[in-house]
């Protein structure tokens, strides 16, 4: 991932060398339980354990030989071990280290990641609870509604965020897996209670039946909850987008001291975070279909999948990470317009609270079907600047089945305070 989108914390996480630090880690660990089980000498796990210890462009030079990264590994630490160099990596495969160490860094990627979600998640509900109150128009295929207000809005995509840490939490339960059981996966060179102990030294569960790889179903739902969380970000950019149009002005972006909008148009203030957001959320989805594919391997293992994820594991997480602090900048930094808000109410003349009085004409005994259609009548027949409760109130029909005091009621927006308030009550958000 470009350094434009890279924050340190989960750019220290993909470090080329952090992902070699795992993969001693689990080497590190394996020599220990199998001298603790007699498989290879006491002092050769020690001598691991303490002069173990690689240097990435010795790696990379061995590399150029071997063309093979895990056996470059290997022989740069086994030089620094000296004469018990031999017993790193014994019994072991490749896709043993590879696979158990990509575990321990994706549940770290994902730490760092919920993290940064919970940030934003606790900014969505301080600004829900600030401006619970704060009434706006529901729009429904762009266009008015009913009144809601702008906390029910935000608490809504709080609501969803923490659906998308639930997937997350989810998915790093079932990523929390390794694999130390050789060969196309049968153990043959060492036994299940190597695998099952160095698990318990990492904190990881032993995969229950595994081939030479950990099965791809497991990543694919790491990245299915990266998509679908891009997706949530991506739902509330767009909203964002919306409210900050001219025509709306009810919510603007933070605009910087020196921040410029246009080489060209001094006035612009432009929605920039919103819209870098929307394009990051097509770049997540792109890497949930990296990953779906990579499920699909030739019998016990081939390394289709391995080319796939050098590039979409650092990625998507550096990419989330990304967007779930700038979308956190975004909420937190939002310039609410109330008077934009109450202003774009009155533009629909009243025809907002249509539905309410439906509900007062059925309540003064019409049918549904007849108080449907006198609300539709007076709202299709206002011209511009009139407004729906003066003519209810002066059509002859209306007059006759609702009084003054309810139409006043109906047109005042109580309802749908109350209605609101009761909503976020019940999710703890109501300020």
């Amino acid at each position: 991932m470009i350094a434009r989108y890279t924050r340190p914390e989960m750019g220290n996480v993909f470090k080329p060398e952090r992902r070699f630090d795992w993969m001693l880690k689990v080497e590190t660990t394996v020599a220990e339980v199998q001298a603790a089980h007699g498989l290879i000498p006491a002092e050769a796990a020690k001598a691991i354990r303490e002069k173990g210890r690689f240097d990435v462009a010795r790696i990379e030079e061995i590399e150029k030989t071997t063309r093979h990264d895990v056996i470059a590994f290997v022989s740069c630490v086994a030089e620094n071990v000296g004469e018990h160099g031999r017993w790193i990596h014994y019994g072991l495969t490749s896709s043993d280290v590879l696979d158990t160490a990509l575990s321990l860094q994706t549940m770290e990627a994902l730490t760092v990641l919920r993290t940064s979600l919970h940030k934003l998640i606790a900014g969505l509900q301080k600004r829900a609870r600030e401006e619970a109150a704060t009434l706006c128009a529901g729009r429904t295929h762009g266009m008015h509604a009913e009144p809601t207000t702008f906390g029910m809005k935000l608490a809504g995509f709080w609501s969803e965020f923490q659906r998308h840490d639930t997937r997350l939490a989810r998915a790093l339960e079932n990523i929390s897996i390794g694999k130390l059981s050789g060969a196309v996966g049968t153990y043959s060179t060492q036994g299940f209670e190597i695998e099952r102990d160095v698990c318990a030294k990492l904190g990881l569960k032993p995969e229950t039946i595994a081939t030479q790889v950990i099965p791809r179903d497991r990543y694919a739902e790491v990245f299915s909850a990266l998509a679908l969380l891009g997706g949530g970000i991506e739902r509330l950019a767009v909203e964002m987008r919306h409210l900050q149009r001219n025509e709306l002005g009810e919510a603007v972006e933070a605009f910087a001291k020196g921040q410029k909008g246009s080489s060209a148009m001094p006035h612009k203030k432009n929605p920039i975070t919103a819209e870098n957001l929307t394009g990051v959320a097509r770049l997540l989805r792109s890497y949930a279909q990296a990953s779906f594919e990579n499920m699909a391997l030739w019998h016990e293992r081939d390394i289709s999948h391995s080319s796939v994820e050098r590039v979409i594991v650092p990625d998507a997480f550096i990419l989330a990470h990304y967007a779930c602090e700038r979308m956190n900048d975004l909420v937190s930094g939002l310039e609410v317009q109330a008077d934009a808000m109450k202003r774009n109410m009155d533009l629909s003349g009243g025809m907002l609270f249509s539905s309410h009085l439906l509900l007062a004409l059925v309540e003064a005994g019409l049918s549904r079907e007849e108080a449907y259609a006198h609300a539709q009548r007076l709202s299709h027949s206002l011209k511009l600047g009139e407004n729906l409760k003066d003519a209810a109130a002066k059509d002859p029909e209306v007059k006759k089945l609702v009084k003054p005091e309810v139409l006043d009621d109906v047109f005042s927006g109580r309802r749908h305070r109350e209605a609101v308030k009761g909503a976020l009550e019940r999710a703890g958000l109501w300020k």
